[in-house]
């Protein structure tokens, strides 16, 4: 193919990508007020296997709430209590990150996805970068 039917096609693969990514701009800026107050109001609460333990945990995984059933005095073990604290800890967080994962999905393209969540700018660009056409494609 001669150079100006090569620029043609460079131009049509730009303007194609331009525009699945003014798209996507547009989806993510006109649902961003209410992703970011349905974000705001995640939280998950979970009860430890036992019922002893119950934990709040905030969008971020961050605890809120721990509360202890008052039965746990009868049988104090303090290695025990940590255990089933730090475990109910884990899976309130695992929650509260599928719910925010949930959220997120329909607003991040799925070759970044992972990235975002790890808050990993790295994988981010490279996965943008591995888009844009290379040299010797052009």
């Amino acid at each position: 193919m001669d150079v100006q039917g090569e620029d043609v096609m460079d131009t049509q693969a730009l303007r194609a990508r331009a525009d699945e990514l003014m798209a996507q701009f547009e989806r993510m800026r006109s649902g961003v007020g209410d992703l970011q107050q349905r974000l705001k109001a995640v939280n998950a609460t979970v009860t430890s296997d036992d019922g002893f333990v119950t934990v709040t945990v905030g969008p971020r995984g961050q605890v809120v709430k721990v509360e202890f059933d008052p039965r746990i005095y009868r049988r104090p073990n303090s290695k025990e209590l940590s255990a089933t604290v730090t475990d109910t800890i884990r899976r309130a967080t695992e929650k509260a990150m599928a719910d925010v994962e949930e959220l997120l999905r329909p607003f991040v393209p799925d070759s970044q996805f992972q990235a975002y969540m790890d808050h990993d700018l790295d994988g981010i660009f490279r996965q943008l970068d591995s888009d844009l056409p290379k040299e010797d494609d052009r």
